[in-house]
């Protein structure tokens, strides 16, 4: 990927939260006229102190644009508000959702776009705040080929990857199933700790050895659940999220909810969005996923 952001575009921005605001900032800093929106006041003038121009509403804020970005908390969001959206945009205009939402929900998004003269591709990310600050987030799209071209140039700034998944609704399949891998895996990860823990072995030695053998995982390397191994990892702050709770809860009834419709034997995954959505019930975004070996150290009788 280039990452110099091409001929100057004019990107409509809609949503400027933790992730939001900062993917805007990312590409107003690299050239592009961004106007953003939000209805978060707070949030609307941290991406303006970043050059984002501020709009006074969503329609607003397409109006004259050639790429609208939206990244919002769930499905029914994006509905809404490509209902007022599309026809406040221009004929050919590219729309690119970065939200992670339901297949079948980004499959309707991608035909209603179509249907209003637009072009669309849905692409939801991996690599949580930290990611979005750096510009080096994966985006996963779905949609056509041309699509994915024509969104490359801003692909490039705000991330480090971009994988064109397949039609519309396959950056979302990919979406859930890579974070069913990682809220597995972090499950795994955290027993393993606390198991350690009881056998006597310290975090270190634990972390020294299954980093370089076959225990070795994302989850473990880069977001180790406990402190010390890794300086970087939210552990080390008091878990303070890179990437919260609620949102693994959320990504994870997801994909439960295409297993089920699947007819897919997929226990672990299921059992992992059950976890996750306890936990999040009680953390929810004040937390980082990895924060749940705290509850798997607690429920084994020993308070964190």
């Amino acid at each position: 990927m280039s990452g110099d952001g091409g001929a100057r575009r004019t990107v409509a921005f809609i949503g400027l939260g933790h992730m939001g605001g900062p993917m805007a900032a990312n590409l107003a800093g690299a050239g592009h006229r961004v106007r953003g929106h939000d209805l978060v006041p707070e949030a609307l003038a941290a991406a303006a102190r970043a050059g984002v121009e501020p709009a006074g509403s969503a329609a607003g804020a397409v109006a004259d644009a050639d790429t609208v970005i939206t990244m919002l908390p769930a499905g029914r969001h994006v509905l809404d508000l490509y209902d007022t959206l599309l026809p406040a945009a221009r004929p050919g205009t590219l729309f690119v959702d970065c939200s992670t939402i339901d297949v079948a929900d980004a499959r309707t998004a991608h035909e209603r776009a179509v249907a209003a003269g637009m072009r669309a591709l849905d692409a939801p990310v991996s690599g949580g705040v930290v990611g979005a600050e750096a510009g080096t987030l994966t985006f996963m799209a779905g949609g056509g080929e041309a699509e994915f071209a024509g969104a490359g140039p801003l692909l490039d700034v705000m991330g480090g990857k971009a994988v064109h998944c397949g039609g519309p609704g396959a950056g979302q399949a990919a979406k859930i199933c890579n974070n069913m891998i990682l809220g597995v895996s972090m499950i795994a990860v955290s027993e393993a700790f606390v198991l350690g823990e009881r056998l006597g072995l310290s975090h270190q030695a634990l972390f020294d050895v299954a980093s370089t053998a076959s225990g070795q995982c994302w989850a473990l390397s880069v977001n180790c659940p406990v402190p010390g191994p890794v300086p970087t990892s939210p552990a080390n702050r008091d878990y303070r999220p890179g990437f919260a709770a609620a949102l693994m809860a959320k990504d994870l009834g997801l994909a439960a909810n295409a297993v089920k419709a699947g007819g897919v034997q997929a226990e672990l995954g299921l059992r992992a969005a059950e976890l996750y959505a306890e936990y999040a019930e009680r953390v929810g975004a004040a937390e980082d996923f990895s924060g749940i070996v705290r509850t798997i150290r607690e429920q084994g009788g020993e308070c964190a």
